[in-house]
């Protein structure tokens, strides 16, 4: 519910723009992005202001080492903005920097590692094991563009694009993320991703999903046991099913970023980057607030 206390809680009108990290922000993922090198020119971008630029629009978190009094990350520009690289603001860094290191975070999977690691702080914080025991699995068919690369036609939800396979605690936070082609069942597309989970949360053993998920490929796909949370026979229209709303309410979050209304990448990776960059800043913001 907003309040004015909440409001000034969310408040971020002293930023240049409203995708830039504060201070509090930017210390809680620059210990993940990679360390200066002690060989090669200097840098000359901040990578606090390359995040910002991703965020705002797409950016590195390397070149924040120059620049510490930069606050922001161009990646979340991009990706709450939505727009093209090309069309970056002038005062933030050249859409060939910030690229550069969005293509860099992508390959050596720094957005995953990020996100991992906030998620167990973020639920440390909350007085709850770093490591969840429990999840919900479900996933969102969204359109692709001319920009090409695998797509596939969900018949179900009459779209041609991707899916975004999504794991999240039972609070809502993002676990493990998944974009693959739309033609690929649940039941065919649950089990992978049950399946890759098991390193990075190695303490689930319970998982809820609809009646997509029944049958043997999902069940038999790792030791997690997975309970289907079927609609009540007497239901008309919409309504709220118990563990289930949970990962709804993941994706309507990470929805309110104009980068993800539709699939606009031409590979997975990129996809998949842009669904992690995503989590990340929702964490980001509720740790930035609470320390």
């Amino acid at each position: 519910m907003w309040t004015p206390t909440t409001r000034r809680q969310h408040s971020r009108r002293g930023l240049r723009y409203e995708t830039d990290l504060t201070t509090k922000e930017w210390r809680l993922i620059e210990p993940y992005l990679l360390a200066r090198s002690r060989y090669g020119r200097p840098r000359g971008r901040s990578l606090r202001e390359i995040v910002n630029a991703m965020t705002s629009s797409t950016g590195s978190p390397m070149a924040l080492g120059m620049a510490g009094s930069c606050a922001g990350w161009s990646d979340f520009y991009v990706l709450r903005g939505g727009i093209a690289w090309r069309l970056l603001p002038n005062d933030l860094p050249p859409w060939q920097t910030v690229y550069r290191w969005f293509a860099t975070w992508r390959d050596t999977g720094v957005f995953e590692k990020i996100n991992h690691a906030l998620v167990m702080a973020d639920r440390e914080r909350v007085g709850r094991d770093a490591s969840p025991s429990a999840a919900i699995i479900d996933s969102q068919s969204v359109k692709t563009t001319e920009a090409g690369g695998p797509r596939g036609y969900d018949a179900g939800k009459k779209i041609n694009g991707r899916k975004r396979h999504a794991l999240v605690d039972t609070d809502g936070r993002g676990l493990v993320l998944e974009p693959h082609p739309a033609s690929i069942q649940d039941r065919d597309g649950g089990g992978p991703l049950l399946c890759v989970s098991r390193r990075p949360f190695p303490f689930i053993e319970k998982v809820f999903a609809d009646s997509g998920y029944a049958g043997d490929r999902v069940a038999r796909a790792t030791v997690i046991a997975v309970e289907i949370v079927r609609k009540n026979p007497d239901q008309v229209g919409f309504a709220v099913n118990p563990r289930r709303w949970v990962v709804e309410r993941f994706f309507a979050w990470i929805g309110r970023n104009r980068r993800l209304a539709k699939d606009f990448e031409a590979t997975i990776d990129s996809a998949r980057a842009f669904l992690y960059a995503a989590s990340v800043m929702l964490l980001i913001r509720r740790l930035g607030r609470a320390t």
